[in-house]
């Protein structure tokens, strides 16, 4: 071990330049794992966060039939959601939404790229929606189509200030609201601004932008114990009059489990990427430890021809390449918390323990696996040969 050690030492660049590898691969394999878990953690929260009960209908067949450009036509209109509200009445709430962006004014101020929320007056009965001051538009406000607006803080930042928006007129698209409300702040994560949306009603949206059809219909169940019941009754009602490709009713249990699904599917398919990294330091060390062992040929012939055996000379050898992967490991892991840790100061990041010990497993793995070979072909070098090596 002390042997491996001082040889590790003696050429300290070299060393350095050969963990490289193992260092770029262990940090890439955590620093992406805690990235996509980070964005699994924060879409669970979000659809938790919305309500309970909840069943999402949104347009096309979750894996169906597409058209021939790939995307799949939407067929959900408002006489869907009337007729799901009709029927489930007794069972549950029901809420149609669209959805468009667009730019805000107020006086001479801007605020571009703001989501605009075209919704029903039930819908904060359905979808959690905290206010902080003002009120929600109510049914008779939304069915009219007044121009009423509920803004999130960002919109309410940027084009007011530290003034009160409520009763504040705001241009939407070149139509004058009224603000009523402004709701609670969400935060921002992956570079996007929860605050910086508006609700509005839904006939008020769909007049002004020219949408016919629905991005969401939500559905929320009156006790957890109807919820699939709700959403078998509200599939058949939709079925009277679309097809099985034209929709997807999924409830919060289904949606939280796709997206857990597609989520490990891509921690997996990004952690390989980065894997990759690994084997290609593996390589590094393989390279360096053949170059070692012929550099010392006549070092393994003088201590062979004292008296060391075979597995003495394979396991330093071995030892080297271990310990040149395991300390690449421990560095890898120290700068992917730290990247982590500082880019979940921007965005969401999740570090998990399973990314460290397998990034750390694998990265000791490689070492044992590329350092096989150079300690073998050390170990069988004979004496005589080596010590007359030149």
């Amino acid at each position: 071990m002390s042997s491996a050690l001082r040889s590790i030492l003696a050429n300290r660049l070299r060393s350095i330049l050969t963990i490289l590898g193992i260092v770029i691969g262990v940090t890439s394999v955590i620093l992406l794992i805690s990235l996509v878990s980070g964005l699994n953690s924060f879409i669970t929260s979000q659809i938790e966060g919305l309500g309970s009960n909840l069943i999402f209908v949104i347009p096309g067949r979750i894996g169906g039939s597409r058209s021939p450009g790939g995307i799949q036509a939407n067929r959900l209109i408002l006489q869907d959601a009337t007729n799901l509200q009709k029927q489930l009445l007794d069972q549950a709430k029901v809420s149609a939404v669209v959805q468009r962006t667009s730019t805000l004014k107020y006086n001479n101020k801007l605020d571009r790229g703001v989501a605009i929320f075209g919704v029903q007056g039930n819908y904060p009965d359905i979808i959690s929606v905290k206010l902080t001051s003002g009120k929600f538009f109510n049914d008779s406000e939304a069915n009219s189509g007044r121009k009423v607006v509920v803004i999130g803080p960002t919109v309410a930042s940027t084009l007011f200030g530290l003034t009160s928006p409520i009763g504040q007129s705001v241009d939407i698209g070149g139509l004058k609201y009224k603000v009523i409300g402004l709701t609670k702040s969400r935060g921002s994560t992956f570079g996007i601004d929860q605050d910086n949306s508006v609700l509005i009603p839904l006939t008020a949206a769909q007049k002004q932008f020219g949408l016919d059809r629905l991005n969401t219909i939500y559905i929320s169940a009156n006790n957890s114990e109807q919820v699939r019941k709700v959403q078998a009754e509200a599939t058949s009602i939709l079925k009277k009059r679309l097809s099985e490709d034209d929709f997807s009713v999924q409830t919060q249990e289904q949606t939280l489990s796709t997206i857990s699904q597609i989520t490990s599917v891509l921690s997996l398919a990004l952690g390989g990427i980065a894997a990759i990294s690994l084997i290609v330091g593996g390589i590094g060390i393989m390279n360096i430890m053949l170059v070692s062992v012929t550099e010392r040929t006549k070092e393994i012939g003088l201590r062979k021809a004292l008296g060391a055996r075979p597995t003495d000379i394979r396991n330093q050898f071995l030892i080297e390449a271990i310990t040149l992967s395991g300390l690449g490991g421990l560095i890898g892991i120290t700068l992917g918390i730290s990247l982590s840790l500082i880019i979940g100061l921007f965005l969401t990041t999740t570090i998990t323990w399973w990314s460290i010990v397998l990034s750390f497993g694998f990265s000791t793995l490689v070492g044992i696996l590329f350092g096989v070979m150079p300690a073998i072909r050390a170990a069988r070098l004979n004496p005589i040969q080596a010590l007359r090596y030149e």
